[in-house]
């Protein structure tokens, strides 16, 4: 039978294709918008029909008819980290949180310490020799590929068909869905003064032929709005968004200078414009990968000069970052933070910057404290820290003794809170 044979042969509704469900089961679903919206949508107007089914995921980017805390005995998202969609759920109870580093499920998926029962994703057309892309967000799900049932595939002609270890032949799918609307458009955070002023600081510090993780937010979007002055810089991260994107385009990203498959491009997930996704179509300087590909710290520090550049929410004086939660509360999750730390960590010539405004609430919260609010989900560590930047300057922690940080840290808060966390330093015998 031909590919093109079973193509049709496995072609259904997206109401048919909940047939490949039962109850009980866990759904795997990619990062952000690599989910399939056909899919989740009939699921959403069925949900009734099932019992105990959870949809799990890193960053949701819709809301369907299933965030809903009347209806979880049916159909629940269970969160492997949280977003704009599933936030308030996690905060209230009834969306439950699986913690891990993101580079490390696929091997909590494989040893089946993460359920893996049926595959939904939203995949390129299928090539000539049957073979689809999953090229926004190969992540997790290729291990999930290969411990499912059922693999259902929603087919969209605007799903870019990258190359990497991303594909899926027909041979694997138990039910097609086709759709037809462009992929979700995720825009660019806004970037305001403190944004520019920590991004100048950052970009000052990273050198020409220097290779980039850049995570997803203003600050590290104001970092590469100010590296057009660059030279043969690469690319090995876990998110390729729109910023990566001009960077190529101006010349600054050639890849030529990275000892690790040098000339290519490498992520696990993309988030941004039709623009990136038509950039992504067959790009052959671009590979798609599992997320235990490119996150692993041992492979991303097999590059020289790797800049890796994240965000927190609140720091404290040793440097303990909560970047995941306010006090108590799920904020986000921990995703690949701490794989590009350890990994710039490993690096030779590596910087890994931790990066957060010195203020919340308009400057009456500062995010500099002497210890962490009460219930703070901690991120990363004071053994792992090297670099943290607020709109106030640089302070470098590692190999520093803990007097020394808080005064590092301090220098960089607010002014109008250093006094109050020279107090804070004093009670902790750190000054």
């Amino acid at each position: 039978m031909s590919v093109q044979d079973l193509y049709r042969q496995k072609l259904r509704s997206a109401a048919e294709a909940l047939d490949q469900l039962r109850n009980g089961d866990c759904i795997i679903v990619p990062t952000g918008v690599g989910e399939p919206p056909a899919l989740l949508t009939a699921l959403s107007e069925q949900r009734r029909r099932f019992r105990d089914v959870k949809v799990a995921q890193i960053l949701p980017v819709r809301k369907f008819g299933y965030f809903d805390p009347e209806t979880t005995e049916h159909v629940r998202h269970l969160a492997f980290f949280y977003g704009a969609a599933s936030r308030a759920g996690g905060q209230a109870g009834w969306i439950d949180f699986i913690p891990s580093y993101f580079s490390e499920m696929p091997a909590l998926i494989a040893r089946g310490l993460i359920p893996a029962d049926v595959v939904f994703a939203l995949a390129s057309t299928m090539d000539a020799h049957g073979y689809f892309a999953l090229s926004l967000g190969a992540d997790y799900t290729m291990a999930a590929l290969a411990k499912a049932r059922a693999v259902v595939l929603e087919v969209n002609p605007h799903v870019p068909f990258a190359f990497g270890a991303c594909h899926v032949h027909i041979s694997q799918v138990s039910a097609l869905v086709e759709s037809g609307e462009p992929v979700l458009e995720v825009g660019l955070p806004k970037i305001g003064p403190v944004q520019q002023a920590i991004g100048k600081y950052v970009a000052e510090m990273i050198e020409d032929g220097s290779t980039l993780q850049i995570g997803y937010g203003g600050i590290p979007d104001a970092v590469v709005m100010q590296l057009t002055d660059k030279h043969e810089l690469g690319v090995h991260t876990e998110m390729i968004g729109d910023g990566i994107m001009s960077l190529v385009e101006a010349g600054v990203v050639t890849n030529s200078r990275k000892n690790y498959l040098p000339g290519k491009m490498v992520a696990t997930f993309a988030l941004g414009s039709q623009k990136l996704y038509r950039f992504m179509d067959r790009n052959p300087g671009l590979e798609m990968h599992p997320v235990d590909f490119t996150n692993d710290p041992y492979l991303a520090g097999r590059n020289d000069n790797l800049v890796a550049i994240n965000a927190t929410l609140q720091i404290d004086l040793l440097g303990q970052c909560g970047s995941e939660s306010l006090a108590h509360l799920p904020y986000s999750g921990t995703g690949g933070q701490v794989d590009f730390v350890r990994a710039a960590n490993r690096s030779q010539g590596g910087k890994a910057f931790i990066v957060l405004p010195s203020t919340a609430k308009d400057d009456s919260i500062s995010r500099i404290v002497p210890t962490l609010s009460p219930g703070t989900h901690v991120t990363t560590g004071k053994n792992d820290i090297n670099y943290v930047v607020s709109e106030y300057g640089v302070a470098q922690l590692r190999g520093k003794s803990g007097k020394q940080r808080a005064l590092e840290m301090i220098a960089i808060a607010h002014p109008d809170f250093r006094a109050e966390l020279r107090e804070g330093a004093r009670r902790l015998n750190l000054l």
